[in-house]
């Protein structure tokens, strides 16, 4: 039976869950694999020798200077010091496996390009969707397959806290404390709600995809803090549910990726995930569609991805071919969001008055943006709701647009903008 050793560097939820899941099935992965999985050292800053036990250190470089240890799993998070981190294990050889979404988003080409170098693997399964199988089957399952779009609901804070508002009905700031009440959102919750979690994310999807690192400030995102509940409803009444979504399409040399909130069609696998769960729906020439679906954040389901990632790499150190290959950088053409075509729900208030509807209209017109359907909603006192439907356009033609209707005296505020449709 081959015995490896391995190193983790953070002790907190995820590091800890690794341990406690190692200790729990070591006996079912070596019935499994043939391997007997050792934590070697386990080093945190904090007393953490309770968790660990003879494994504990608060000393990072005794991980990775150990000579016996070959792999180190990073479960710190955030950037600094964790980049320094793993670019110091590459460079004492070690192969690495990391959770952390952050530093994988920000700094993956310097990384990947180190470990190429030093001809290790670096592994990060658990950065995406937790416990959710999704990074191995579109880098081996599906490698016969060109991907031509990733849509996917990888956040659980916002997609817990649309399902509230959607079932009960409630504001934002409702269900947000409901979620931060359950653990399911932290007590800074900035980065879930603006879309930054979900813009690392698909910064490492469209990576796995298409072989490009590319720039996750250039990743555009939109958070959910805007969505009312009048647009809850009034996406029920059409037949579509609000979700948070993470698009990344591929094709002509190019690549999208976006983070915002879209209207999804009720009957889409999609539009089901409820509650923390996250699903990731993918497309590709040959296989056709697939759904990867589960539990997307917390100790234990990660801790299965980390793990997964340590097994995956330790057959290949038992193969006659360990040098580890990585995709050829592909240059893509990033697509400017301005370029991009989609359909749109707009809500705003105005007076309820005649001739609203046909200035508005106009201003449309003008800017060649094409209109499926107008309903204006029950007046509010001398205010009415207005809900527009656009057919496909570009979203540069429905910027200039909303810029000059917002200038109009007859509408009195823009409330919500939200791409509609999955394709």
């Amino acid at each position: 039976m081959n015995k490896i050793k391995v190193g983790i560097i953070g002790l907190g939820n995820v590091g800890s869950s690794v341990i406690r899941v190692l200790r729990k099935n070591s006996a079912l992965i070596a019935q499994r694999t043939g391997l007997n999985i050792e934590i070697a050292k386990a080093a945190d800053v904090r007393n953490r020798k309770s968790v660990a036990g003879k494994a504990y250190t608060k000393d990072v470089a005794r991980v990775i200077d150990d000579p016996e240890i070959s792999i180190v799993i990073e479960c710190i998070g955030g950037v600094d010091p964790a980049k320094k981190y793993i670019l110091a294990a590459i460079r004492k050889g070690k192969h690495v496996v990391t959770s952390n979404k952050e530093v994988i988003a920000k700094h993956g080409k310097e990384i990947i390009a180190a470990a190429k170098q030093a001809g290790v693997h670096v592994l990060f399964e658990g950065a995406v969707c937790g416990g959710i199988p999704i990074l191995h089957p579109i880098r081996e399952c599906l490698a016969a397959n060109r991907i031509t779009e990733i849509s996917g609901i990888v956040n659980g804070t916002t997609n817990y806290i649309l399902t509230r508002m959607t079932r009960d009905g409630i504001s934002f700031e409702a269900a947000l404390a409901q979620a931060q009440k359950k653990g399911f959102a932290e007590a800074d919750p900035a980065m879930d709600l603006d879309g930054s979690d979900a813009a690392y994310k698909a910064a490492i999807l469209a990576y796995v995809a298409s072989g490009s690192f590319l720039d996750v400030n250039r990743i555009y995102r939109e958070g959910i803090s805007k969505i009312a509940p009048e647009d809850i409803e009034y996406a029920k009444e059409i037949g579509y549910v609000i979700k948070l979504l993470a698009i990344i399409k591929i094709g002509n040399n190019e690549l999208e990726a976006r983070v915002h909130p879209t209207l999804v069609e009720a009957n889409h696998p999609l539009a089901k995930v409820s509650d923390n769960f996250n699903a990731v729906f993918v497309r590709t020439d040959a296989m056709g569609d697939a759904m990867f679906y589960g539990e997307g954040a917390g100790g234990l389901p990660t801790a299965s991805s980390v793990l997964s990632d340590v097994i995956e790499i330790s057959k290949k150190l038992g193969c006659c071919v360990e040098e580890p290959h990585y995709p050829k950088a592909n240059k893509m053409r990033i697509r400017d969001i301005g370029d991009i075509r989609s359909r749109y729900y707009i809500r705003l208030e105005a007076p309820d008055s005649p001739g609203v509807l046909a200035k508005i209209s106009g201003v449309f017109a003008k800017k060649k943006v094409s209109i499926q359907e107008v309903v204006q909603r029950e007046s509010k006192g001398k205010t009415a709701q207005i809900v527009i439907i656009l057919h496909e356009n570009r979203e540069k033609d429905i910027r200039a647009a909303l810029k000059v209707i917002s200038r109009l005296p007859v509408v009195k505020r823009i409330c919500s903008v939200i791409r509609v449709g999955i394709e």
